[in-house]
């Protein structure tokens, strides 16, 4: 997320390492779902002509390294979570993704699978990441994005409205699918492309998205989170309100982001100016409409 002037940092980083070190000791309750989203995403490596040699993995969860690993690239594993980083398949590297310790050019692929969410200058990052990628180097990177989790934001602002009279913030913020793109411009790559996929997922009881969220380490990290213990009835009556239509179906909306490092080799617009068929004369070709085939 982009930081401001009047709230610089979102998230408290600290907390964001706890959970995620909490979380290596239950990721293969959520496995399934870093798997699925790790394949989606390195799916695009398929309509790219060429192999990778060193590849960066950013909070992959073990869901990016070994897949990359079978496809012949060698690869380091990047988390804030030292446990995190040592499960996730690649060489260890404990680091803080606002704070890449990596030189220019160090790798031609970087990975992010549902990681980049939990940054407070998220403009910065990328800039971190294209600094660190060869000329021609790709960036792959998926992004939870609005309306994800949207059910369990408004359940907890209901249930909490009324029993306190009010709410306070308790579910991240997240971009929206415009906003990837446009960061993804900022930070200067070349040919860069957002479209987003949606996971479904499906539970029994409420209690069960809870779980998995804990499980994840995807638990509040907000620096304004209430700091209080909440009363007793505010997550039985959350559930509740989740429940109210039945079994909850959670949806999971994810922008897909790529993004190449500038190269001279790379197909360049041409200048205002430099075209030699006007729009004009390609309008004048086309058939009258009555002849255009049906």
């Amino acid at each position: 997320m982009t930081a401001s002037d009047e709230d610089p940092l979102i998230f408290d980083r600290r907390v964001v390492r706890l959970h995620r070190d909490r979380a290596a000791r239950s990721q293969e309750l959520v496995a399934g779902i870093a798997d699925d989203l790790g394949a989606r995403l390195l799916d695009r490596l398929d309509d790219v002509q060429r192999s990778f040699t060193t590849a960066l993995d950013i909070g992959g969860r073990g869901a990016v390294a070994s897949a990359l690993r079978a496809r012949g690239t060698e690869v380091v594993s990047c988390d804030l979570s030292l446990p995190m980083a040592r499960q996730a398949g690649g060489l260890p590297v404990c680091a803080d993704e606002e704070f890449l310790p990596f030189g220019p050019g160090s790798f031609d692929l970087i990975v992010a699978c549902a990681s980049l969410h939990w940054v407070n200058d998220l403009p910065g990052t990328l800039a971190q990441i294209r600094y660190a990628l060869k000329p021609d180097g790709l960036f792959l990177a998926c992004i939870p994005v609005l309306p994800t989790l949207s059910p369990l934001r408004h359940a907890l602002v209901s249930a909490e409205d009324t029993l306190r009279g009010g709410a306070s913030a308790r579910v991240s913020p997240f971009p929206t699918l415009r906003d990837c793109a446009g960061l993804m411009q900022r930070a200067g790559f070349a040919l860069p492309v957002a479209d987003q996929e949606t996971l479904t997922l499906q539970y029994r009881t409420a209690h069960g998205l809870l779980k998995d969220l804990r499980a994840a380490g995807e638990t509040s990290a907000l620096r304004q989170r209430e700091r209080s213990i909440p009363s007793r009835a505010l997550f039985p009556l959350t559930l509740a309100r989740l429940e109210e239509n039945g079994p909850p179906e959670i949806q999971l909306h994810m922008a897909m982001i790529s993004g190449w490092a500038p190269a001279a080799s790379q197909p360049q617009p041409l200048k205002p100016g430099a075209f030699t068929t006007s729009l004009s004369d390609i309008l004048d070709s086309l058939p009258e409409p009555e002849d255009r085939p049906s």
